[in-house]
């Protein structure tokens, strides 16, 4: 007899008219799907909880230091924003600079990037510390505000109210003064901060033009001290890249000029190492992370969300037309000296997003050849205006020719005097309650003046050096000065390459 093993038939489900019905998800459907929908609620928690670390991180500094006599916002996509570095000792950076922990913070370097409308193209103009300048009225910690400063070292700025922390909404209230460009965004990174970038990206090339030895970083020493850096490429990250950054003495002429280019060149290279990894979210955190600790920010970039949300939009700028320059300068005495009016002609190319080959980086679709051709400018009208001139400087006549070109726009000039003092470097325009806006069209014939409120009715310019006078120069297309568009870098530059002045 045969025994079968296979199993009785099992009589088929009913099926209804429309076709089998759908199974109900079972224990293993129903514990994947938990599974699952944990893993991503942990995600979510997870991204939540490094935004919300990171933004506990984030320094910001009071806004209403920010001066209300402001250039007007661009009307164009692009975007200004200075950049800090700051020597300030507190927080733990006197164990990677030395220093007394409660010494006054200072600006040790500063440059304004300007975003192009394009968001393709950016460059960074750096502004010597030494440049004399007119540092306008900033609030001191007590609430109080300063009076104008003229022909003063441009770093005093962040030092204005003597705090270890220092005063960032100053150094952005000259830098505007300065530029007549709308500082869009503001960012401080002291010592820490610095050196943990460079730790995070796994160092930076740099170059050495020659030896470096512990006197070139403190002159003061009495022995040359051991060898730092050795001549020649290498790469640097943490106390070593800070160093690097740092060396002003035994390279060049020693000045803060050649220490300028070194930066830059610096900065191009921790770019590289930023762009090679990638501006995407998940290679930003980790930056992030690093940076934050240390950043002072405005409040505008006061979360890790706008922080991160700001570095994506520059994702498509590519690493060659990324440039540095430095602002148009000439040695005036042992300082530094802006030189006008290339200076001014500099900020009008930028306004207008013209690169410093001239090309157009505005972002607007360009216009069909039947297309007229946009409206000149608009000539300077004074009708209705009265302005009284000084003369701020020891140059004889100055104030009268400045008079001269005033009245020949329109203006009333009610007189003509000297100032109280003559050591303005640039032209400074004065305005009293109710004529801010006056003072910023006697503004468009003095390209590159100050402009600042007093407490005095009226409008008064005082003449600086800057002013050669005659005639208002015809409205003609924005252009790089030459000077300025050959001397600049590229990110993409050898490192080696223009290390040095004098």
């Amino acid at each position: 007899m045969t025994t079968s093993t296979s199993r009785p038939a099992v009589p088929p489900r009913h099926r209804s008219a429309a076709g089998p019905r759908r199974r109900k998800p079972g224990r293993r459907g129903r514990l994947a799907l938990a599974i699952c929908l944990s893993f991503l609620l942990l995600l979510a928690a997870g991204a939540g909880w490094v935004y919300l670390k990171l933004d506990g991180d984030i320094k910001t500094f009071d806004a209403g230091g920010i001066s209300d006599n402001r250039p007007p916002a661009s009307s164009s996509k692009g975007e200004n924003v200075l950049v800090i570095g700051s020597d300030a000792r507190n927080d733990g950076n006197n164990k990677l600079g030395g220093g007394d922990v409660n010494d006054i913070g200072r600006s040790d370097t500063a440059f304004l990037l300007h975003i192009y409308a394009d968001h393709e193209n950016a460059v960074a103009v750096s502004i010597p510390r030494d440049t004399l300048v007119t540092i306008p009225p900033c609030k001191l910690p007590d609430g109080k505000w300063t009076k104008a400063q003229p022909n003063t070292m441009f770093n005093q700025a962040y030092s204005v109210g003597e705090t270890a922390k220092g005063n960032p909404a100053c150094t952005q209230n000259t830098v505007e003064s300065i530029t007549g460009m709308r500082v869009d965004h503001t960012v401080v990174v002291d010592f820490k901060g610095f050196a943990a970038l460079t730790d995070v990206v796994g160092g930076v090339k740099v170059c050495l033009p020659q030896n470096v030895y512990e006197r070139d970083l403190s002159p003061k020493r009495p022995t040359r001290g051991k060898l730092l850096f050795a001549k020649g490429e290498q790469t640097v990250e943490g106390q070593k890249a800070l160093d690097y950054v740092r060396i002003r003495h035994g390279l060049g002429d020693g000045s803060d000029i050649g220490r300028i280019k070194r930066q830059q060149a610096f900065v191009a290279s921790l770019l590289k190492e930023v762009k090679s990894d990638g501006l995407t979210p998940t290679r930003l955190l980790p930056l992030a992370d690093a940076a934050t600790k240390s950043l002072t920010v405005d409040p505008g970039l006061g979360s890790a969300q706008k922080l991160i949300s700001f570095a994506m939009t520059l994702k498509d700028i590519d690493l060659h037309n990324t440039k540095f320059v430095t602002i148009p300068w000439r040695y005036q005495g042992a300082r530094v000296a802006i030189v006008e009016p290339d200076a001014s002609e500099l900020w009008a190319a930028l306004k207008a997003d013209r690169t410093l080959d001239g090309k157009d980086a505005s972002g607007k679709k360009k216009s069909s050849p039947s297309a007229r051709p946009p409206a000149a400018p608009a000539p300077v009208s004074g009708r209705g205006i009265t302005v009284t001139v000084y003369n701020g400087t020891t140059v004889t006549g100055l104030a009268a020719k400045a008079a001269a070109e005033l009245t020949s726009d329109g203006f009333t000039v009610s007189g003509t005097a000297t100032a109280s003092s003559q050591d303005h470097s640039t032209t400074v325009i004065e305005y009293g309650p109710g004529h801010k806006s006056d003072a910023w069209t006697v503004a468009r014939v003095f390209p590159g003046a100050a402009i600042q409120p007093v407490t005095s009715p009226g409008v008064n310019v005082v003449v600086g050096e800057s002013y050669k006078g005659g005639s208002t120069p015809a409205a003609r297309p924005a252009v790089i000065p030459k000077d300025v568009s050959e001397g600049a870098r590229s990110a993409d530059d050898n490192p080696c390459s223009n290390l040095t002045y004098g």
